[in-house]
């Protein structure tokens, strides 16, 4: 926090300044270059200073800016203040660097204290001083400081500068209005293409499309930026034809352009024209594989994910980033290509990805998916920097596969670690109770969820309580919990209680769960097999039957499973019966030879389900 100036500060401008030699000149310049290439750690800018200090320059009004921004590079601003505070006649150039610091380090309300001491202290402004103040303003949406600033401008002319006029107009933008962005922008004598992307992108961030592109077709100047904005501004709205139009018409599209059109058309599902765009493009980076790799991944197309990947690394000089990681690596924890998975470990590794927390997050989450929980301890473990999703990954991974011990033992040490959980967290803590049977521990951490940490349950939470109290047999005290929950239980919830009927043998209740089934998923055969079990297991034929019939009035067929292997670095999927498989033939083959295989050892398998 800043105090007040000393009343003996005066402006730089207002003081008596010493005799200059060449030899000072000099000096200041080496140091200045010093601060600005060489200062790279805290122990270099001791360094630099303790020199500046013994050639008595730290007073310089050219040196002084350049320390001063130096300590905020490096993220040192309590060292800028206390430097700051030494000099007696700080001037605006002084001032502008500390103003730069506090903003780059996000302490806007030091920026806008400073602007107040500045003019008590009779420094005055210049045109480089209210962008960070107005920017400050727009960053913690200080819209009555930002009037006042504006208030200044007005007075002291500095309203029509482009720098400030810019600035003002983002301000306004912001909270959202557009109609005084635009007085802004009209009285601006010189509007530069930076001007009047700031009003275009005013314009666009309301939705009016009309307006932003009508300023688009004034402007007398339009660099890629421009061009980039107003497409996006389609994009947004999705009016892939127009954009698809200006796209066209842009004259000199780099790889930003095309790119920019390839995530539209992933946004919007139309995976063949994303597909045609990326072969069109002329060149291509890592962000133009992403959008592609991306695309397929929001389609659900896992499989063009991963050969997508492949054909990444055979064809492209772009080398994968994080995000590349990350998207394949969920899309092997789906698919289970554990294979494919331990060598994208092994290139993050080899490519100084392996320490970045997202491929480390994805590659917990992809060994846990895939059942190797050891290796995604041992990830887990290695991990110099974890944040909540980090710990919320293992804890649900370990919960999941029946280590409910770890799990639990993990969450005891994120809350010593000094790290919130949050309702994530809370399901991967339900779920280890529920595998344990732990209904009373689990009750408490339900409880303290909400008393000690403040996560509002929602209807996830609610039902890991109820598979709970169901799968430890109480299921009427799960009904009871049902009907007590502050929402409306959904078909996850009641067929968790159908399951447990049929487990304790609780035919009112698997009714009852069934019923509202029929109301939630009136189409899904899977709720009527399941009660059809129930009556089965008490030797209840004649509503065995009755079932029967209503499932074929549903005109439904129950989903096929479909099982999935990984062979030679690729990953097949095949379904009971299934003869799409190019090598279906020699498949059956081997099948049979295993079927004889198990007939000699004394297991006779039904060969009816083998087909043919």
């Amino acid at each position: 926090m800043l105090t007040k100036f000393n009343p003996g500060h005066k402006n730089l401008s207002m003081s008596v300044k010493p005799f200059i030699t060449p030899l000072h000149i000099l000096i200041e310049d080496k140091f200045i270059s010093l601060l600005q290439s060489s200062c790279k750690t805290l122990r270099h800018l001791h360094q630099i200073w303790a020199q500046i200090i013994t050639h008595g320059i730290q007073h310089s009004e050219y040196v002084a800016p350049r320390l001063v921004s130096a300590c905020a590079q490096l993220d040192r601003m309590p060292l800028a203040v206390q430097f700051f505070r030494q000099l007696p006649h700080p001037n605006v150039m002084l001032c502008n660097a500390m103003l730069r610091g506090y903003l780059r380090n996000d302490s806007c309300e030091d920026v806008l204290r400073l602007f107040s001491h500045m003019k008590t202290a009779a420094i005055q402004p210049n045109c480089f001083t209210y962008p960070f103040v107005l920017r400050s303003c727009v960053k913690i949406s200080a819209l009555r400081e930002g009037e006042q600033v504006y208030s200044d401008l007005t007075k002291t002319g500095f309203k029509s500068n482009s720098f400030v006029g810019t600035t003002l107009i983002d301000m306004y933008a912001k909270e959202k209005l557009t109609r005084y962005a635009h007085k802004i922008f009209a009285e601006m004598l010189e509007k530069n293409v930076v001007a009047w992307t700031s009003m275009i992108r005013a314009y666009l961030s309301v939705g009016n499309i009309h307006s932003a592109r009508g300023l688009f077709d004034l402007a007398p100047d339009r660099d890629v930026i421009l061009w980039n904005i107003m497409i996006s501004g389609y994009i947004e709205t999705g009016d892939m034809a127009s954009a698809q139009i200006l796209f066209d018409k842009f004259p000199n599209r780099d790889v930003m352009s095309w790119n920019t059109m390839l995530n539209g058309y992933a946004k919007s599902g139309n995976i063949a024209a994303c597909e045609k765009l990326f072969e069109e493009m002329p060149a291509r980076n890592v962000l133009s594989w992403n959008g592609l790799i991306g695309a397929y991944a929001h389609s659900g197309l896992r499989f063009k994910v991963l050969d997508s990947f492949k054909r990444m690394l055979l064809e492209s000089d772009a080398l994968p980033n994080d995000a590349t990681l990350v998207t394949v690596l969920s899309e092997c924890s789906k698919l289970g290509a554990l294979d494919l998975g331990k060598w994208v470990h092994v290139y993050a590794e080899n490519n100084a990805l392996g320490t970045n927390v997202y491929v480390q997050n994805a590659l917990i989450d992809m060994y846990a998916k895939c059942g190797v929980v050891e290796s995604a301890m041992e990830v887990f473990s290695n991990m110099t920097v974890k944040d909540i999703i980090s710990w919320n990954t293992i804890i649900g991974g370990l919960a999941i596969h029946g280590r409910g011990i770890n799990a639990l033992e993990l969450f005891n040490q994120m809350i010593r670690a000094k790290e919130k959980p949050d309702g994530i967290t809370f399901l991967g803590v339900l779920c280890a109770c529920m595998h344990m049977g732990l209904v009373e521990d689990g009750l408490l951490y339900f409880q303290s969820m909400v008393d000690d940490y403040s996560v509002v349950p929602q209807i996830e939470h609610y039902g890991c309580i109820v598979d709970l109290l169901a799968r430890s047999g109480f299921v009427a005290r799960a009904l009871e919990f049902i009907m007590k929950m502050p929402m409306q239980a959904d078909a996850v919830i009641w067929a968790t209680l159908l399951g447990a009927s049929r487990t304790y043998k609780n035919i009112q209740v698997a009714e009852l769960a069934l019923e509202r089934l029929a109301e939630l998923e009136p189409t899904n055969p899977a709720n009527y097999v399941m009660l059809s079990n129930v009556y089965r297991d008490a030797a209840r034929w004649k509503d065995v039957a009755r079932l029967k019939v209503a499932v074929r009035d549903t005109g439904s067929k129950k989903v096929p499973g479909c099982s999935l292997v990984e062979i030679d670095d690729a990953v097949v999927e095949f379904f009971a019966l299934d003869e799409r498989h190019p090598k279906s033939h020699e498949i059956y083959v081997c099948l049979r030879g295993l079927t004889n295989l198990l007939r000699m050892s004394g297991y006779a398998p039904d060969l009816r389900r083998l087909g043919r």
